[in-house]
């Protein structure tokens, strides 16, 4: 029966062919903007931590002093760091910022490059699960005793080594020669979930360096800097001493046995720090200065996905509304120019049911020719937004499950606004056109 009323289906909308395109295009421009927003918000809102996310755990203190910020910076500084690694209690920790360096070969035939590099502590690898493809993380001694060691990406290997184990080999880093002690296979989660703060949707760095060669080496800040005073800055000295905030720090939290032994140590942390004069802000109490972020936390926080996409996910979704309204009443005027057909129909023996069943299909075959077609023009549009207008290609490519989704959403949005016309049809009495032929 079904195959039987898709042939009727398809018959109606050969009979009105200007009627149905306009119906089609209708519902397929109403997708295509849905599915174009919708995209986009589900990309920009992806969790990369997975079922790790409550695990993974960002520190922010209110080490501020009396009106200055109105919320917790997600940086920390580097007193507060330097502490916090101190801390035997945590197990897996790591320190992170973001710097730039200058990359030299010992092949002369390999012209030097800036790239950007992540300053970190061993456990970093740990806490994020960086694939590696030779060798392995620097040894732990190396976050509390500096030494040049370097873990780099894949490509750079491809670039710099030819794609060959370079697991002892040499690079310059600032003219400083580094020794390679891994290589990460291709690694780039987007969004960049372990610092979204200096673009979410950038690139990887592909070049690691211990934490530990900061002071040494006195590695410029390629990220937020926020300070709540004046603190001149004539030396690095005097960075590391500040109140200014550039460090993120990460901690992995199996349990909430281990989350709840951190806040105590952080409470009492604030506490201390009190007494030396820091954390003025006397307002907030030692356990409100304290706040712990696990991943979908931190995500909100850091704003990834701004509060302009959501509004324009629920406008698209207002649009389509729109287009549903106009179809409804463009399948009105489609099947009542059809009333004597039906009372004919009516008349031989056919129930409402399978009247109501036979616009159904109908209609979500527009729908579902509608939603492949507005698929395309969420397609188009991704293309154009990333070709145009330099969004990013993990925001602007086309998500798997849309390829699923939109036709669903269509042939839905279809069917609901068939249900009233398809009604009003099965209610013809079959006398009154049986006398009108």
């Amino acid at each position: 029966m079904f195959l039987y009323y898709c042939d009727l289906a398809w018959r109606s909308i050969k009979k009105t062919p200007m009627l149905s395109l306009l119906m089609i295009l209708a519902i397929s421009i109403g997708i295509g903007i849905t599915i174009t927003t919708l995209n986009v918000y589900k990309t920009m809102s992806y969790n990369p931590a997975g079922d790790r996310s409550e695990q993974i755990n960002s520190v922010q203190l209110w080490s501020q002093g009396l009106d200055s910020w109105d919320g917790f910076q997600s940086n920390l500084t580097y007193t507060d760091v330097t502490n916090l690694r101190n801390n035997n209690d945590l197990s897996v920790k790591a320190a992170s910022f973001r710097t730039g360096l200058a990359m030299q070969s010992e092949d002369p035939q390999i012209q030097p490059v800036l790239k950007s590099v992540r300053v970190i502590d061993r456990d970093f690898f740990t806490i994020f699960e960086v694939p590696f493809l030779y060798g392995d993380r620097w040894d732990k001694s190396v976050d509390a005793q500096p030494a040049y060691q370097v873990v780099i990406g894949e490509k750079l290997n491809q670039s710099f080594f030819d794609g060959a184990n370079s697991v002892g080999k040499t690079i310059y880093l600032n003219r400083k020669p580094y020794q390679v002690v891994g290589v990460i296979k291709d690694w780039n989660p987007q969004p960049k979930y372990y610092d979204p703060l200096n673009g979410a949707f950038n690139d990887a760095e592909e070049i690691f360096v211990p934490f530990s060669l900061t002071p040494l080496e006195e590695f410029d800040v390629w990220g937020n800097t926020n300070g709540w005073k004046f603190e001149p800055m004539l030396t690095y000295q005097d960075r590391l001493n500040s109140e200014k905030t550039w460090i993120q720090f990460w901690a992995l939290l199996p349990t909430v046995a281990d989350k709840q032994q951190l806040q105590t140590w952080l409470t009492q942390y604030v506490e201390q720090q009190r007494s030396f004069g820091r954390f003025t802000d006397t307002a907030k109490t030692t356990a409100v200065s304290v706040q712990i972020s696990d991943i979908e936390k931190w995500l909100v926080d850091s704003e990834v996905v701004p509060r302009d996409n959501k509004i324009l996910v629920g406008l698209s979704v207002l649009f389509l509304t729109v287009c549903l309204v106009n179809i409804l009443g463009l399948l009105l005027t489609k099947f009542l120019k059809r009333a004597p057909e039906v009372g004919v129909r009516r008349a031989i023996g056919a129930s409402r049911g399978q009247i109501f069943s036979q616009y159904m299909v109908e209609v979500g075959i527009i729908g579902f020719i509608g939603g492949v077609v507005g698929l395309l023009w969420a397609w188009g549009s991704l293309t154009l937004l990333e070709s145009q207008f330099n969004v990013d290609a993990s925001v602007a490519g086309l998500d798997s499950s849309m390829w699923i989704i939109t036709p669903i959403i269509a042939i839905l949005t279809a069917v609901l606004a068939g249900v009233y016309p398809a009604w009003v049809v099965c209610r013809t009495k079959p006398s009154v056109y049986l006398k009108a032929q």
